[in-house]
């Protein structure tokens, strides 16, 4: 890495951490800790929200696997951007109503039993959990290659910078990291698809002509079947995509941050433009490195082809294009982490330790110390997992945490909002379904098990589909269904309470 390229490491860095100081100013309570105060307004926490949700995998994985693939990357890209229509429709008002620090908070309104509450903390750290390895991998292999260090330093930079934003800037740092990262990462985006199309003289049409024959596949880039030709596997994988995002729990802990339903509702408007003009250019990238950089040459900087739009921003741009891109990954990685921290020590300090230890009588000073320490403790264990998966293909854990959150969140927030005989028999039923289901199936899968020596274990799947999501989802809400009519009757009264909240935001 060049000079200018550590710069522009270091004046990431530097701004980052200089915005968490000035947070770290206004962070005195739990509720400055875990929701900034509620203080956001909506298009802050519109740019935060997409900040967030625009990881690493979103930025380099989608521009690699359309560079590669074509139309069979594009899938992705589909299914992100359509799961907020799912989140604007049916999660954000209801869950800012009923919610105060975390989707237990949300549940436990209509439930207020001790056994739901850790059934959806239990869920929440298992999704922060394999996300946060993914990342962490991620990183570590993104940060080697590009500064030339040890994969195991990569790691502990990036976790210790994580810590730090969450530690003592809370909610609100992290908010303004994700913010910075969301522009930094827009700019990056426009001007390397505006240079692609400046290639093909701004005409779409000769775009698509050209890729016809840029790459291995032919036309068939252009059409479904590249990589995916399991049409039920793939079926799969877009419903974990489509429903898994709004049961994310570091997304969902985004609506606290504002301090209404309509502010919330306005946040998911301007998180799905940003995220649908990104994942529109993401096609610009994608096409643009399978033309001016080639497969070969991506496959050999990354199998996974996630080099890819660095190696298209140097073959535009030059060296200092692509440190500019390089910094803006890292960034991008750094904004997700610290969300994702920041959701687990939520769900250990409020929920397990404030809520269910302590029965809600703890102090404004111990619920704040062991929100931090819940902080360190999540990102040490993360770390430490992390640093032992270098060579674990961690794609699955990926695709696992948007399927957990679909198989055993979603069926859970819907039925407590929308359906009046569920009780807490149905609550524990969906969320344990859900949870043991989709991570028994990903077990079984080929993911984990291949003939070939190719995945972790050597040997046949018993389960032959990549994602379980097709059948882990219905389960979760089969489960929630059955639970209900078999457990005790649920209070009428609660139900009328909760749907007046949901849609009104009364008290």
């Amino acid at each position: 890495m060049s000079i200018v390229g550590i710069s522009f490491f270091v004046a990431i860095v530097g701004l980052t951490l200089f915005v968490t100081y000035l947070a770290s100013k206004q962070t005195n309570s739990a509720s400055e800790f875990y929701t900034a105060g509620g203080g956001l307004t909506g298009w802050q926490n519109g740019i935060a929200i997409a900040g967030d949700y625009l990881s690493a995998a979103s930025f380099l994985g989608i521009a690699g696997a359309i560079a590669l693939f074509g139309f069979d990357g594009f899938f992705y890209s589909i299914g992100y951007l359509v799961a907020y229509l799912v989140v604007l429709y049916i999660v954000a008002e209801p869950l800012r109503n009923l919610g105060r620090y975390t989707l237990a908070d949300m549940i436990t309104a209509r439930f207020d039993q001790k056994k739901v509450r850790g059934a959806a903390a239990v869920s929440t750290i298992t999704i922060v959990l394999f996300y946060m390895i993914a990342q962490l991998v991620g990183a570590g292999g993104l940060i080697q290659l590009l500064l030339g260090i040890d994969y195991w330093v990569a790691v502990l930079l990036v976790g210790v910078m994580m810590t730090i934003y969450v530690l003592w800037g809370g909610m609100a740092a992290t908010s303004w990291v994700q913010i910075i990262k969301a522009v930094l990462l827009m700019i990056g985006t426009v001007i390397i698809s505006v240079m692609v199309l400046w290639k093909f003289n701004f005409n779409i049409i000769e775009m698509f002509n050209t890729m016809k024959t840029a790459t291995p596949h032919g036309e068939g880039y252009l059409n479904a079947g590249a990589k995916y030709s399991n049409g039920i596997d793939t079926m799969s994988m877009m419903i974990a995509l489509v429903l898994g995002t709004a049961g994310l729990p570091h997304i969902l802990m985004r609506f606290f941050t504002v301090k209404d339903a309509k502010t919330a509702r306005s946040s998911v408007v301007y998180a799905t433009w940003i995220v649908g003009i990104f994942y529109i250019l993401t096609i610009f990238l994608g096409f643009g490195a399978a033309a001016f950089v080639g497969s070969e040459k991506i496959i050999d900087a990354n199998a996974a082809g996630n080099m890819a739009a660095p190696l298209l921003a140097q073959a535009l741009g030059g060296d200092m294009l692509m440190s500019f891109i390089c910094a803006v990954a890292f960034a991008t990685i750094l904004a997700v982490v610290a969300g994702l921290v920041l959701s687990g020590a939520s769900a250990f300090a409020h929920d397990i330790y404030g809520q269910i230890i302590k029965k809600g009588k703890v102090t404004e000073k111990e619920q704040m110390k062991a929100a931090r320490l819940a902080s360190i403790g999540v990102s040490v264990f993360s770390i430490i997992l992390a640093l032992g998966a270098q060579t674990m293909n961690v794609a699955f854990l990926v695709s696992l945490a948007f399927c957990i959150a679909a198989s055993a969140n979603l069926p859970v927030i819907i039925y407590t909002i929308y359906y009046k005989k569920f009780n807490t028999t149905g609550a524990l039923a969906a969320m344990i379904t859900g949870l043991v289901s989709a991570l028994v199936l990903v077990v079984l899968s080929p993911n984990l098990w291949n003939p070939d020596g190719s995945a972790i274990f050597t040997g046949t799947a018993l389960f032959p589909l990549t994602n379980p999501a097709i059948i882990s989802v219905p389960l979760g809400f089969l489960a929630g269904w059955i639970g209900s009519l078999v457990g005790a009757k649920s209070d009428a009264r609660k139900y009328a309470e909760v749907t007046v909240k949901a849609n009104t935001g009364l008290k």
